[in-house]
């Protein structure tokens, strides 16, 4: 019972003392609150506004408004209010981020911990296997793959979560090696643990640091390849507001209503800056070397 306690103390106060760091790095707490706030909208646009009456309703009559008072990021080519698309299109882009990772980190989990613990030839085919997968550039893979199944945003979703397998896999078996032969691990094994639950109870839990590092900064990029989608015409469709599809329809007049693509644009850089910043001091903050 004793050496249970001990555990949990020492677990809390490490977690502790990463929020310690992480508190004392401002551009990390910037980042943090920036993406709590899309979060939040994200999740309760749809009781701020009606879909189908302010989202994708036209009104002819005031199409192409600069921005103004009423109309704060001005009117589309048919007269639909740009800041509330912004808004709501938070919903589809981090909905978008946040699944893909959570695809691919999933399968990355199984993959990398498999050839971490297993080592060998287990390890070998892995590793090939992503090596080849990973040869491809994510944005064609994605294209390809959208392309075959069709563009939705659940096939996008798909499309972005194998084409993170790689990368992520690798983060994970190199977290695996670090902890296979500890202590905690052998003793384990010598009282017939099946390895499944090694992994599981022991190997994992003790290797979340760089994980979670790498799920925070894969949002990001899953944003910024999602919206790079939608823009060619492969995600999310019309008349959805997600960024990237706000981005294709206002290329053809950014000569003459720029504020049009500068407005997505600024709640794409955003989004992806503050999860970077939030993943760059969260790394920071785990890293052991760094303690003071």
């Amino acid at each position: 019972m004793a050496d249970i306690k001990n555990k949990k103390i020492k677990r809390r106060s490490q977690w502790d003392e990463i929020w310690r760091r992480l508190r004392k790095n401002t551009g990390a707490m910037i980042g943090m609150a920036i993406v709590f706030v899309m979060v939040a909208v994200a999740c309760s646009v749809d009781l701020i506004y009606d879909y189908d009456t302010e989202i994708i309703a036209q009104d002819i009559p005031n199409r192409y408004l600069e921005p103004c008072a009423e109309y704060w990021f001005g009117t589309d080519a048919l007269g639909r209010d740009v800041f509330k698309r912004v808004v709501y299109g938070a919903k589809y882009s981090l909905l978008i981020g946040f699944m893909a990772t959570v695809v691919s980190t999933a399968i990355a989990l199984v993959l990398g911990s498999a050839a971490g613990y297993f080592g060998g030839k287990v390890d070998n085919l892995i590793m090939r296997f992503c090596d080849i997968w990973g040869a491809v550039p994510g944005l064609m893979l994605g294209m390809i793959i959208v392309s075959l199944l069709g563009p939705s945003i659940w096939n996008l979703i798909i499309a972005m979560g194998l084409g993170g397998i790689s990368g992520k896999s690798r983060t994970v078996r190199a977290a695996v090696l670090t902890v296979r032969n500890s202590e905690y691990v052998e003793s384990a094994r010598s009282i017939g643990m099946p390895e499944w639950k090694i992994i599981l109870k022991y190997i994992l839990p003790n290797c979340m640091s760089p994980i979670i590092v790498a799920v925070t900064l894969g949002v990001a990029a899953d944003i910024i390849s999602a919206s790079s989608l939608s823009f060619l015409g492969l995600g999310v469709q019309a008349p959805a507001p997600e960024w990237g599809a706000m981005l294709t329809s206002a290329r053809e007049n950014l000569r003459y209503y720029p504020y049009l693509a500068i407005f997505p644009g600024l709640a794409i850089m955003v989004t992806v800056l503050a999860l970077n910043m939030f993943g760059d001091g969260l790394r920071d903050a785990m890293d052991p070397k760094l303690r003071r």
